[in-house]
C-alpha cells in the first residue's frame, strides 16, 4: 500500500468513526466530492479501490499513432537499426506517414528500444564545408552493388542535390551516358566535376566531353576519399536506406531508384542543411546561381588539359608546362 492509499484509508476510517462528512473534510483538508468518490470506491472494491486509476481515454479516434504505425516503426528498428530521424524519413517514403523524430523516439522508449548499440563517447567533430552556389562543384563516384550492377552517384557540394544511375559496367561509355543525365536532371549549370582517380573518369572521350560542355575536371589525390566525402556518404545512405529493401533482380530497379532520387531531393530533410531538403536549398540560392551562358563565358579551354590517371606522371607533366 502506497502513501496515497494509506491517506485515503485514513479518511474512510475517520468518516466511519464520526459519520460526519463536514468534520472529516475540515480535518483532512479535502472536499466533500473527493470524500464521496473514495468512500464509494472503498465500498465497491475495498482497499484495492483506493488505488490511482489511469486517466488515459479508452479510445482515441484522433490519435496520430495507431497500432499499425507502431508496428511499422518497431519492425524498421529491428530489421534495419535506424535512428528516429531515419525512421521518420522511411515512414514518409515507404508508407506516406508523417511523424516527427521526437514522437518516434517516445514510441521506441515505450517499447524499450530507445537506444541503439553504444558508440564511442568521444568523436572528432567534423569540419563541414560547402561551395557557395549550386553547381560550383559536383562530386561523382561509382559503387559496386553486385556483380553486373554499378551505382553511379553525382552530388552537388552546395545543395546536396543528387542524380543516381545504375549500369551493368563502369566504363567510359556508361560514364558519358551518366554525365548526360546529370546535366539534364540537375536544375543548375555545372562548373566543376570532382572524382576519384578511377579509370572510367580519365578516358579521353570522358574528358573531351567535359571540355565540350565547358566543365572543369578536378580529380582528387590518390588514397584521399575524404576529399570526396559527400558522394562517399551518399553511397552509404543509398546502401542503408534503398538497396536493403530492394530486390536486385527486379526489372524495374531503375524506376525504384528514380523514385528514391526524387524523394531524397524533394522530401528528405538534410541535417547539414539545417533540416531543409536539397530542392529547398537550391531555391534559396536561385539569385546567386549563374546561368549556363555565364559558366560558358568564364570557361577557358586553354587553361584545361587532358589529365593522366597516374598521379605522379600527371604531376610531372604539369611541371613541364
Amino acid at each position: 500500500m502506497d502513501s496515497n492509499q494509506r491517506a485515503r484509508l485514513g479518511w474512510i476510517e475517520l468518516y466511519e468513526k464520526h459519520q460526519d462528512a463536514g468534520f472529516v473534510c475540515r480535518r483532512c483538508g479535502i472536499s466533500r466530492p473527493t470524500l464521496r468518490k473514495w468512500f464509494r470506491r472503498y465500498q465497491a472494491c475495498g482497499v484495492d479501490g483506493l488505488k490511482d486509476k489511469s486517466r488515459r481515454p479508452h479510445s482515441s479516434p484522433a490519435a496520430k499513432v495507431t497500432p499499425d504505425i507502431e508496428t511499422h516503426i518497431l519492425k524498421l528498428r529491428l530489421q534495419r537499426k535506424l535512428g528516429a530521424k531515419r525512421l521518420s524519413n522511411e515512414l514518409l517514403r515507404l508508407h506516406n506517414i508523417s511523424l516527427s523524430p521526437p514522437t518516434i523516439q517516445k514510441i521506441l522508449n515505450r517499447n524499450h528500444r530507445g537506444r541503439l548499440a553504444s558508440r564511442p563517447k568521444w568523436r572528432k567533430q567534423p569540419k563541414r564545408y560547402s561551395r557557395p552556389v549550386p553547381g560550383d562543384r559536383v562530386q561523382i563516384d561509382v559503387c559496386k552493388i553486385a556483380p553486373g550492377l554499378y551505382h553511379y552517384a553525382a552530388v552537388d557540394d552546395c545543395s546536396r542535390y543528387r542524380v543516381l544511375g545504375i549500369y551493368p559496367r563502369k566504363t567510359a561509355a556508361n560514364t558519358v551516358l551518366f554525365l548526360e543525365r546529370v546535366i539534364e536532371e540537375l536544375p543548375f549549370p555545372i562548373q566543376r566535376i570532382q572524382t576519384d582517380r578511377g579509370r572510367e573518369f580519365f578516358a579521353l572521350k570522358v574528358q573531351k566531353w567535359m571540355q565540350h560542355h565547358c566543365i572543369k575536371f578536378r580529380p582528387i589525390k590518390p588514397r584521399s576519399p575524404h576529399l570526396n566525402g559527400k558522394v562517399e556518404r551518399s553511397h552509404k545512405t543509398d546502401l542503408l536506406e534503398f538497396y536493403t529493401i530492394q530486390d536486385l533482380n527486379d526489372p524495374e530497379l531503375d524506376l525504384r531508384l528514380a523514385e528514391w532520387q526524387h524523394f531524397y531531393n524533394w522530401h528528405r530533410p538534410h541535417s547539414s542543411l539545417g533540416g531543409k531538403t536539397p530542392n529547398e536549398k537550391c531555391h534559396e540560392l536561385d539569385d546567386k546561381t549563374p546561368f549556363w551562358d555565364q559558366v560558358e563565358g568564364q570557361y577557358l579551354l586553354k587553361a584545361e588539359r587532358i589529365q593522366e590517371q597516374n598521379y605522379k606522371l600527371d604531376l610531372a607533366l604539369r611541371k613541364l608546362k
